[in-house]
């Protein structure tokens, strides 16, 4: 008998890249932009915003579009960080269908912690790959996804393809 376990998803249940605080200093995401692309996991960077892939993802090719700014509402968005991140998802929806024939997405951002955010402090848009039949049993019964590829290579093929 073969054990398949998702052991990133229970490091960020216990914690892990929590945030600490509300200021950009303990943010995960404002951390990343001073890593390089590969470390980070960075897709593509823009004028005001970038992408990156989720680190604890629900589905292969989970990414998330943030701004550089440390803003937490939607609403805090200046209008060129808008457009920019409408277009980054827009794009980031074309690569994903290029690279693994994505079926189609859910795509949200969740505005603040009584919404689902779990870090709050920064916006961030969820763009998540979804496929016919992709909710099996492994989500379902065992509370897990299999996902079948390591994050570098996904990170690899989907910034090739940006």
């Amino acid at each position: 008998m073969q054990r398949l376990w998702t052991p990133h998803r229970l490091a960020y249940i216990q914690g892990e890249n929590k945030p600490e605080g509300d200021d950009p200093g303990g943010c995960p995401f404002c951390r990343l932009v001073d890593m390089d692309d590969e470390t980070a996991l960075i897709l593509s960077r823009g004028e005001t915003v970038f992408a990156v892939l989720n680190l604890y993802p629900y589905n292969p090719g989970h990414l998330m579009v943030m701004p550089y700014r440390h803003v937490a509402d939607y609403t805090d968005l200046t209008s060129e960080e808008t457009v920019e991140l409408a277009e980054f998802t827009q794009h980031a929806m074309r690569v994903i269908r290029t690279v693994s024939g994505a079926h189609g997405f859910n795509i949200g951002l969740n505005q603040g912690v009584a919404a689902g955010a779990g870090i709050a402090a920064h916006l961030h848009q969820h763009v998540v790959p979804r496929w016919g039949g992709d909710s099996n049993f492994m989500p379902v019964i065992g509370h897990t996804k299999v996902l079948p590829q390591l994050l570098g290579e996904t990170r690899k093929l989907l910034a090739d393809a940006w």
